[in-house]
């Protein structure tokens, strides 16, 4: 069955991925001028993002195709200390296999997995040897996570590596003094280096927007970090007192939305930390639909950082299909 819901622009059926090859973003010049004349009105932001939980309502197969659509853009995570490779390797069965067979079977769907699994560099090459097959890609955090305080040499050397290792994705942290001092072509020019280290490999830049004091800033962080090359803006390492919020998000996508109308080019957003219903979900991915459109609910453009979403996704999921609910420890993310 492949069912396409016009309320949701999602489509609930097997290779749903975008099939145009998108250019990845270049970066451009430093441009000055153009980071001194943005500011954030924050009163109004946090007027907007307050509106958006209790004006935003889908139910019955509307919510299926659009908590289906979320399963797609989870990069699955495991950032821990006592990681294994065991663990590892079942959370990319969960990746490959994210919903039950006989729940997919009653929604008449098929081929869903994760956008990608992320782990540090350690587990890279076993994650790529678990997935090996699947077309889902392995991230690695990079540059020091979380803190990104270590020596820049060996923050560019740890990208070469995981890259060498099989990664696909580079998630770096910023040095976020350089927002704090306001030294933008320090950070600029950190971008560029990372960027050039990752070579095929896409880069998420981790704004860690907790630690950056206010959305002036972060809305400038963002916009440094797209003309250095970023492929994606991430909003925190899930590791901050505070992560991904909905003013910060409206102040990155309309960075991402302002930048494409001066240079063409797409780049994704990856709002990461705190979001583990799937109702906040819906939240996010209606807010994404609305200010960047339909183009932007596609996994190479949107992931969810995110390590135990996925588990209350497949339990509204069940709950559509059987109308009960189901206790948490049957959804296992591993």
């Amino acid at each position: 069955m492949q069912t396409n819901h016009p309320q949701t622009g999602v489509t609930t059926a097997q290779n749903h991925l975008p099939q145009v090859q998108e250019p990845r973003n270049p970066g451009t010049d430093l441009d000055m001028d153009w980071v001194a004349s943005v500011q954030a009105n924050t009163s109004a932001i946090e007027r907007r993002a307050a509106t958006l939980p209790g004006r935003r309502s889908v139910k019955k197969e509307f919510q299926a195709a659009w908590l289906l659509k979320a399963i797609t853009c989870i990069d699955l995570t495991t950032l821990a200390g006592d990681d294994t490779p065991g663990r590892v390797r079942r959370l990319c069965a969960k990746a490959a296999n994210p919903v039950r067979a006989d729940i997919l079977e009653a929604l008449g769907v098929s081929g869903i997995h994760t956008g990608a699994i992320c782990v540090y560099h350690e587990m890279v090459a076993t994650a790529v040897d678990a997935l090996h097959g699947t077309g889902i890609p392995v991230a690695a955090v990079s540059t020091g996570f979380p803190a990104g305080l270590s020596p820049f040499a060996l923050r560019v050397a740890e990208i070469e590596e995981s890259v060498k290792a099989g990664a696909e994705e580079i998630d770096i942290v910023i040095s976020r003094r350089h927002v704090l001092t306001g030294n933008w072509q320090a950070l600029y020019d950190e971008m560029r280096a990372f960027r050039a280290a990752a070579g095929n490999a896409h880069v998420k830049a981790i704004l860690a927007t907790g630690e950056l004091a206010t959305l002036r800033n972060v809305a400038r962080a963002s916009l440094i970090c797209m003309m250095g090359g970023a492929d994606f803006i991430k909003t925190s390492t899930g590791k901050e007192s505070v992560n991904a919020t909905l003013p910060v998000t409206l102040v990155m996508i309309r960075a991402i939305r302002d930048y494409h109308e001066a240079t063409g080019f797409r780049v994704g957003y990856k709002p990461a930390g705190g979001i583990s219903k799937a109702k906040d979900a819906l939240t996010y991915l209606a807010l994404i639909k609305e200010e960047l459109g339909n183009r932007w609910l596609q996994p190479d453009l949107f992931r969810f950082g995110a390590s135990s979403l996925l588990g209350d996704i497949e339990r509204q999921l069940e709950h559509h299909v059987t109308g009960r609910y189901s206790a948490s420890y049957r959804h296992a993310a591993g």
